[in-house]
This record gives structure tokens, sequence and C-alpha cells, in this order.
């Protein structure tokens, strides 16, 4: 018996679908159950999509090029219809696609099924292959409920959910609280109707009630199954028309933790394939609201911990205006070690006599936990009963250092250092500022720099003397920098989240950070704070991102500090840095800041000038003298024009002189090359050393006095 033959007799046809041409052939089998003559034919497409019902053929579209992506078969049912737009039948397609370059022919067979039985499925007909739409549909949804941080995103994603042929228009969460049911939330009704829902009894006679009771989902097909279980409740249902509902319980780790209803307004049977799509939303439903519920109570748990250890800045001062900014990382219980600090010092006045000098903090203390949090606040502590005793930030550092080493190393209480979760350091930054002269003392254990923001806009890291940061050596001394910050001067210290976070590294994150600094208006303080943290840590850092390939999210803390007095002068511009013998590769930060102090001096001629002549002088005091190099550089202005003053300042007494290198001498050129780059040089002896300055005169076309 021919093949043909015996397809024919289990009522199966046989097609191929040529998409390059267009044309579909058939066997007689398939084209009697197209419902054309039981003979073999050869039809258009347009010919063959006639006779099945559009939205079958907008479906089998999907179904054809996913098994042509897949290559795989293409499964669907499609119903028949006659010239007049009647269905006379249901047929099964099962086709392969055979690809062909850039095209494709499918070939398959059509196989007659029996009518669906009322209300099974949806309003829709059954799908084409309806179980790989829904396993598509299930690992959407996962990764979407996934993804949810917060209740309000669950509950956006499940009313988002388009379940395969046969999606609910309605949704309901509800959630067990004692012994009484509330809703969470809800989709697809109007504002108030949650009200009689919003908390009953658990014993009501109620859907959801009885599966929070149960755990057993229930599945209410029609409006008359309803209001015979559920009599009491019906008429509360009965006005919203649906049609029927599905209650399943939110179950986490054995336990019951409420309901999800899915109510429809057409009939849905639910037949074992549709009931399991429903408890698997359900089981990622509950997974979800357990993990957004978790994170929430440790959001809430960590910002109150936080806020309990972040001080309160309280009045201004007068003279200065301050503002701070902490951010938690986004991860985890989002404790981390990063704080700042406002303390008043002893002393009552200034050393000018004007109002009381105060102390500004900001650290980082190593991790990112609970345990990180702990020795923060103990840190906080110990660094203001230090200040509060009147020492000056060296010693106030270093006896903070002590402190952390004792206590994260074993010698506090007896405990050992793996019994207290092993060392931890901290980096911090600690300042003392005199707001009647601005005079600032500053320390620095392992921190980044602070920046300076001039009165021109000209925004510069301030070099600071430095140690190691605190709790690694406990006999780690930390030098003193002195500066004055001018009227109309912000100071800006950061932890290292700020320059980091987003990508990015110190060095590219100083550069975001100090575009961000030069835009600001000098107006509101508070204003520049928010603007600093929405850069780097807003959705706007996404579109901004940094040179690595790892993020780094890590907390931030920010203060900034602004001099206030009177009418705001231009200040000259002025950078001030210490080299020492034992950190000679700082010449090179020496020759970065000296451009940046530059940024828009006309001459550039001039500027690569005075970066050999710095790195020069610079460099001959830490070869020929036994201590270190003082540098200051200055832009001033003089009759509308702008003149850059240098010094190196060093305590030897030994005066240099010029000579005459040959050309095989590795030393001598500093003092010619100054005469030949330099408009004015000089050599002028101190009481203990002596300073070797040069000035530069801008062209005039340069940005005139203090532009």
């Amino acid at each position: 018996m021919r093949t043909e033959d015996v397809l024919a007799a289990i009522a199966t046809g046989l097609w191929r679908w040529d998409n390059a041409s267009g044309i579909v052939t058939l066997d007689a089998e398939a084209a009697r159950l197209l419902g054309l003559p039981a003979e073999p034919a050869r039809l258009t497409e347009a010919a063959v999509r006639s006779r099945f019902h559009p939205v079958d053929w907008n479906e089998i579209d999907g179904v054809v090029n996913l098994a042509v992506a897949e290559g795989t078969l293409a499964e669907a049912r499609l119903r028949i219809m006659d010239e007049h737009g009647r269905v006379i039948r249901t047929v099964r397609s099962r086709s392969k696609p055979l690809i062909e370059g850039d095209d494709y022919q499918l070939v398959g067979t059509l196989q007659e099924v029996a009518e669906p039985q009322p209300g099974t499925a949806a309003r829709t007909p059954v799908t084409g292959d309806w179980r790989r739409s829904r396993e598509a549909f299930l690992l959407d949804a996962g990764r979407a409920l996934a993804e949810a941080r917060s209740t309000a995103e669950v509950l956006r994603v499940a009313a988002s959910l388009s379940m395969p042929g046969f999606s609910p228009d309605g949704l309901a969460v509800f959630g067990v609280a004692g012994d009484r049911l509330t809703i969470i939330g809800h989709h697809g009704h109007n504002a108030g109707d949650e009200g009689p829902f919003s908390s009953m009894s658990l014993d009501t006679d109620y859907p959801a009630a009885e599966v929070a009771r149960t755990g057993r989902a229930l599945y209410l097909p029609t409006p008359e199954e309803y209001q015979r279980r559920f009599p009491v409740t019906w008429p509360l249902a009965r006005q919203f028309g649906r049609r029927s509902w599905a209650y399943l319980p939110l179950i986490v780790a054995g336990r019951t933790m409420g309901a999800w209803m899915a109510a429809f307004k057409h009939p849905v049977a639910f037949t074992p394939d549709e009931r399991s799509v429903l408890t698997t939303v359900a089981r990622m439903l509950a997974q979800a609201l357990a993990r957004a519920g978790v994170a929430e109570s440790e959001r809430e748990l960590s910002l109150g911990l936080q806020r309990t250890m972040m001080p309160v800045l309280g009045p201004g001062i007068p003279g200065l205006h301050v503002a701070a900014r902490y951010v938690p990382t986004g991860g985890g219980l989002q404790v981390g070690g990063d704080w700042y600090d406002m303390i008043p010092l002893p002393g009552g006045t200034s050393r000018a006599g004007g109002g009381g000098r105060i102390a500004l903090v900001i650290g980082d203390v190593q991790g990112h936990d609970v345990r990180a949090a702990g020795l923060m606040g103990q840190l906080r502590i110990a660094l203001r009963a230090y200040a509060s005793e009147g020492h000056r930030p060296d010693a106030v550092l270093s006896r903070a250092s002590r402190f952390l080493y004792g206590i994260t190393n074993g010698d506090g209480g007896g405990h050992g250092a793996e019994e207290n979760g092993g060392p931890r350091f901290a980096t911090c930054l600690y300042l003392e500022i005199d707001p009647v002269t601005g005079v600032v003392d500053i320390a620095r254990a392992g921190h980044p720099d602070p920046a300076v923001r001039m009165t021109d806009g000209t925004v510069l890291l301030r070099p600071t003397a430095g140690g190691l940061p605190l709790g690694i050596d406990p006999d780690t001394d930390y030098p003193t920098t002195r500066f004055t910050l001018e009227p109309g001067e912000t100071l800006m210290m950061c932890t290292d989240g700020l320059l980091e976070t987003g990508g990015h590294d110190l060095d590219s994150g100083w550069e975001r950070v100090r575009t961000l600094l030069e835009g600001h208006d000098g107006d509101s303080l508070e204003g520049l704070a928010d603007r600093l943290v929405e850069a780097v840590h807003g959705p706007g850092s996404h579109h901004t991102t940094g040179p690595l390939a790892d993020r780094r999210e890590d907390d931030i803390a920010l203060l900034l500090l602004s001099r206030q007095g009177g009418a705001v002068r231009q200040a000259p511009r002025r950078t001030m840095m210490t080299v020492a013998q034992a950190e000679p590769e700082r010449i090179a930060t020496a020759r970065q800041h000296l451009r940046q102090l530059l940024h828009d001096w006309t001459d550039d001629d001039q500027i690569d000038s005075a970066v050999l002549m710095v790195s020069e002088m610079v460099t001959n005091v830490l070869i020929h003298t036994d201590g270190d190099a003082l540098l200051v550089a200055e832009v001033t202005c003089d009759d509308e024009a702008r003149r850059l003053r240098v010094e190196v300042a060093d305590t030897s007494d030994e005066l240099p002189h010029k000579r005459q290198p040959g050309e095989m001498a590795s030393s001598g050129r500093g003092l010619v090359l100054m005469e030949m780059l330099a408009h004015a040089w000089g050599v002028d002896p101190r009481g203990e050393g002596k300073s070797i300055w040069f000035e530069l005169n801008e062209p005039p076309s340069g940005k005139g006095c203090c532009a």
C-alpha cells in the first residue's frame, strides 16, 4: 500500500510551502482538509491563506518564524473556513522548515482534529505550538519577577503578564497579617473597589481566605460555581462582571503568605496545562514578593541604622556653609563604613577672636557589612573624643589609628584578631578651620586629597601630606598641611565611592567630578551636593560609565565647605604642595597641578616651559639637598594682564650658581633653562634655606585680569 493511501486512511494530508516562490503544494487529502476538491493541487499563498481563520494565520506566522530560527518543528491548530467565512473544521499542522540560503520550505502534514469543547482555553482559538509559547512566557515572567526590587515593582510586573491564550483582566494579591486577610495590591479594578476586601477575617466565606487557610488552589470556571460554593461573598464578586476565577496560594518555605487571584471576563475551563501555568506563576510571584519584603525590611533597617550613626550638621556656622550627603551601596543590608562628621572644637573662639573653630572629618572603614558599620561608629566616637580634648589634627589621627589597630588586632578586651573578624583599616581626612581667617589645618590617612573650587571657577586638587590608613601601623605619623580657604572658595571632601562609582577609576572619576564643580554657579551648596550625587549615582550615571569593566559600586560620603564673608573678591589662583625626599613620584603630581592651574592660559608653549622649569627646580632640591621641596604656584593680575609666579623653597643654605654644562653633563641646566624661558627669575635667601622663583607673563591676547 502506498504511503499516500495510508495517510489518507487516517485523514492526514501532505503539504509543501515554498517561501521563495509563494507556492503551496497539496496532496489530495490535504486539499480536501482545506475545503478544496480532493485532488492534488498547486496554489498560491494567498489562495491557501484565504482558507485559514485570520487570527490563526497571524499566530502561525510567529510559530513558523520561531521554528525557522531554532530549526525545530512548527506545530499549530488552524480553523479552516469555507467561501462564506464559516468554520468547517479544525486541523493540526506539523511541519519542518528546510533552510535553503535565505529562504526555506515548509514540509509537513495536515490532520483533522476534534473541535474543542465550549469553554476550554480562551476567547481566541488554541494557539500554535502552545507549549512553546507557554515556556517562553514563563521564562520572561521569571526574569521580570526576579529583577523586581520592591513590592510595588513585583505588582507592576504581575499586572503586565500576558499569559499565552488566557490572559486575566483582573488581578489581586492578598497577604496574611495575623488572622486577617489584606490586599497588598490589585490591577484591573477602579480605585476604592478593594474596600470590602481590604481587611477580612481568615474565617470569611471568601475564596482567597479559604486558599490562605488551606494552602490549596481554587478554580471557579463559571459564575454558577462561584455562587454555589461562596454564596455569602458572591454579591461582592458579581459586580465586576467576570466569568472565571483562579485563586492560588502564595507559598514560601512551606508557609502560606497570602493568595493570588486571577479573574477572567471570558470562560476558562482551567485545563491541566492552564493550571500548570497559573501554579508556576503563583510560585514565582510568591518568591518575588518574599524577596522584595526582605529587601525592603533590610533597607528600612539599614537606613535607620545609618541615620542614627550619621550626624546632624546642626545650625549654620557664621562665615561658613556646610553641606553633606551619604548614599549607601545598593547591595546587602546597605550598611557600609563611610561616614562624615562635624565637631565643634574647644576654646570657644577662633585665633582671630571670632566664632568658634570647627573640625570636619570624612572617612571609609574597609568593608561593606555590619561589622564595618560598627567599627565606623566606634571610630567616629573616638575621633570626636580626641578632637574634643584639643589635640591637633596629626595627634587626632595618630590616636585614632592606635585605637582602630587595638580593637581589630586583639588589643582591646582580651579578644584575638580572628575572634574580632580580622584586622580592618580605614581611610580618613581630618581638618580644622578657623571661620574668621579661613586657615585650614588638614591631616590625611590614606584618603583621597580634597579639592578646592576657586572664586573664578578653577578647580584644583589640594595636595596634602599624609600617612598610612588608620589601623595598619599604630606608630604612623600624620603630618599636617596648612592653607587658607579664601572667601567664595568651596572645599570638597569625599570618599572614593563618589569617584569610582559607575565603572570609573580615581583619575577618570575625578575628571567627571571636576567638570561638575567647574559648572557650579557658586550659589547653592545644597544644590551642588545634589548634582554631584545625582551625576554619579542617579540614572544619568549609566550613560557615562567609566573605563572599567565592572562598576565597582561603593558607598558615597560627601562634604562641601564654602567660606563666606562680605564681598567675595577675585582671589589669586594658588596651589601649594610639598615634595618629600621619600616621595619623588610627587614630582609628576606637581607637574599635573601646574597644568590644572593654567587650564585656561592661552600660550601652550609657556605652559610647557613652566612645567619643565618646575620639574627641574624640584628635582634639583631632591638631588642636591637633604630636605623637602615646598612648591607654591600663583596666578595674579597686574595692569590688566596675568602673571604666573612659581617658587620652590628648601632648607639648604647653599645657593645655586649658573654653570656651562657640557653635552654629556647630567645636571647644571636648571638656571640656564630659567634664563632662557622665564621673563624673570631669581634666588632669594631665607632665614632657614632659600627660595628659587620664576615668573611668566601671559601674552596680551590672554584672559586679562582675573577674567
